[in-house]
């Protein structure tokens, strides 16, 4: 039997149709992850779920005792109450007594005796109402979501109160969670720990969220709402991408033909004169139908049209750091940390928040001086930054303003090109570049954000958290752009599959302000970081009391380095072409099976194609494993 069922569903603002007769069956234990692109009604389909929302037609059936609970994308409680206090929330009409009872034992404990009277009457109320077992579920689910019961929301960071609001939502056992940007705000570390507690949820799980790696690991069913419309896609993302590109291939192909056939029958109707009175009623019938149909059909909206305004070449090094450290009162962010930029890189950034990411980046640029060490900074350096939080964001201002104030024209690639054209590469209508950005959603403000970046001659980009409320399409374009930028890019992400695709090379939190640099993107540095055993222990600084020898020896790695012998160092250096000749004969057999006169000219041959290709597959992936082997090795 369902939880939910939604039936032809009807929302629209404006002109446009959110939900356009659309259907919905949330069965148990479902782990459902929306998607669309930015602006497309997910948040309003999901507050019609949660019931905070009414459709303007169709219906919604619960079944009969549901409980759901909802995670708004912001907060939608007090954020000056404590945490206890917020959590208990989510268990009902108890909630009152027991963080009463919560903030009485915490002033007895403090000594506060004329507590003790007001604490016994509420220990009688809650052990005739069951309070006592909704107590242990509140405190239960706050030692497991590792929060401070006695902290106050409002002192919490962007995910500590996310953190709060999850278990809010979790206290009440619910048969439904819906969620709704859960990973905003979370680092990399939480998000996994989420994905845990998604997958572990005896419940229905519906989540609108963009992170496509967290979409492969806990969905079970991809539903897309796409023009007005859902689609439902089983299994994970990645198999959706698939069958989605086929589907609009389709579509296109389909739209394509349709479109052929009505420019074909409106030429027929404005034929002469005596052709138009002797034609057929019936096809002139059908034609006015062709014309509703091509009226009705919604076609999918344009893909944003990134483009950087690139600035003159800076200079080949970046930065070049040695020994740097960083330190705030009594605590170090940054320390003994040592590193060579060069033009061209793309750097990722990954640690828990608080780690110090931004501190470090802002060391790099020179917008901090450290307490130790030094920074060699490069030349011609002109940089654009994308910030998380949209402070450079007036709300009351117009659109067009933020691109371009005082001016209509805006100048790409040495083109001037009118704003309002320039805000349509990135999905902004005409109509809407008056409009205060205080009226767009929080995809909508990345976006502008994004169009005012890429507006400024820039030849290093600083991106802080750019994929916040970004749909995948544009995420994708996003990673394609910045793929073929020739300056240089700082990235602090926590989404793993973007810093997978864009980043070179990764600058990673070790803890206690100790960073280490690696080669590659998010699961790259998976498989090259350190065990947990083996990472550094947090220890107390003892920087003023080091002789300079004795530094140069911590530098060393403890114990034997191991290194490669004469016959390994030869393999390592014959590797890289055994593999480029297998890649090419790879290519070579692809490009015959590719050819359709090969399998009638030479179809014995086949066969052997196809099992020569396997064969080259596994030895690819074995001369592979053993380049990274030896590479480890050598590097110590």
């Amino acid at each position: 039997m369902p939880l939910l069922t939604v039936d032809k569903a009807c929302l629209a603002f404006g002109d446009a149709a959110l939900l356009d007769h659309v259907d919905l069956v949330v069965e148990a234990r479902e782990k459902i992850a929306l998607i669309g692109r930015n602006g497309a009604g997910k948040s309003s389909l999901m507050r019609a779920l949660a019931g905070t929302a009414k459709l303007d037609d169709g219906s919604i059936w619960r079944q009969p005792g549901l409980k759901a609970a909802y995670v708004a994308q912001e907060p939608d409680f007090p954020l000056d109450r404590d945490v206890f206090s917020t959590v208990a929330d989510g268990v009902g009409g108890a909630a009152r007594l027991i963080a009463e009872y919560h903030a009485c034992a915490h002033a007895v404990a403090n000594g506060d005796e004329a507590a003790l009277v007001r604490m016994a009457e509420l220990q009688h109320q809650l052990e005739a109402g069951d309070g006592w077992t909704l107590h242990h579920k509140v405190e239960q689910v706050i030692a497991r979501l590792r929060l401070d019961g006695s902290a106050q929301v409002a002192s919490l960071s962007g995910g500590g109160v996310k953190r709060v609001a999850l278990a809010r939502a979790l206290a009440g056992e619910p048969d439904l969670l819906l969620l709704d940007e859960p990973t905003n705000h979370l680092d990399i570390d939480a998000i996994a720990w989420l994905e845990e507690l998604i997958r572990a949820h005896a419940g229905a799980v519906v989540v609108i969220t963009h992170d496509r790696a967290f979409m492969d690991a806990v969905a079970t069913r991809i539903v897309e709402l796409d023009r007005g419309l859902l689609s439902s896609f089983p299994g994970s993302f990645t198999a959706y991408q698939q069958r989605k590109a086929d589907m609009l291939a389709m579509e296109a192909k389909t739209n394509a033909e349709f479109d052929k056939f009505l420019a074909q029958e409106e030429v027929w109707i404005r034929k002469g004169v005596e052709a138009r009175r002797t034609r057929n009623e019936g096809r002139v019938r059908r034609l006015e139908s062709l014309r509703l149909q091509r009226a009705a059909r919604r076609d999918r909206v344009g893909e944003v049209g990134f483009q950087v305004e690139r600035g003159d070449q800076s200079g080949q090094l970046i930065a070049e750091l040695t020994d740097v450290g960083k330190r705030f009162g009594d605590r170090w962010v940054v320390r003994d940390f040592s590193a060579r930029l060069i033009r061209g890189d793309r750097i990722g950034f990954i640690g828990p928040n608080g780690a110090g990411k931004t501190t470090l980046l802002k060391l790099i640029l020179g917008e901090l001086e450290p307490d130790a060490g030094s920074i060699r900074r490069g030349t011609k350096q002109q940089i654009a930054y994308f910030d998380q939080f949209r402070s450079v964001l007036d709300p009351e201002a117009m659109i067009a303003d933020v691109i371009s104030p005082g001016s209509d024209y805006v100048e790409i690639g040495g083109t001037k090109k009118h704003v309002v054209g320039y805000l349509g590469d990135f999905l902004f209508a005409p109509q809407r570049a008056r409009s205060p950005v205080k009226s767009l959603s929080g995809g909508e403000r990345n976006r502008l954000l994004l169009a005012r970046l890429f507006a400024r001659p820039a030849n290093i980009l600083v991106l802080d958290e750019p994929t916040n409320d970004l749909d995948v399409e544009t995420l994708e374009l996003l990673e394609s752009l910045l793929q073929d930028y020739d300056g240089t890019v700082f990235l602090v992400s926590h989404d793993r599959t973007f810093l997978d695709n864009v980043v070179t090379q990764t600058i990673a939190s070790e803890g206690d302000g100790q960073w280490k640099e690696y080669a590659g993107g998010y699961s790259d540095w998976l498989r090259q970081r350190p065990a947990a055993g083996d990472r550094p222990a947090a220890r107390e600084d003892r920087r003023e009391d080091k002789p300079e020898n004795a530094r140069a020896d911590a530098k060393a790695p403890a114990g034997r380095t191991v290194k490669l012998g004469f016959n390994e160092k030869r393999e390592l250096e014959a590797l890289p072409g055994k593999i480029a000749a297998l890649e090419a004969e790879q290519a070579t057999l692809q490009q015959q099976l590719a050819d359709p006169d090969v399998y009638k000219n030479r179809g014995s041959e086949v066969v052997t194609m196809n099992a020569r290709l396997e064969a080259i597959d596994e030895e690819l992936l074995n001369l592979l494993e053993r380049w990274e082997l030896l590479e480890k090795k050598a590097a110590g």
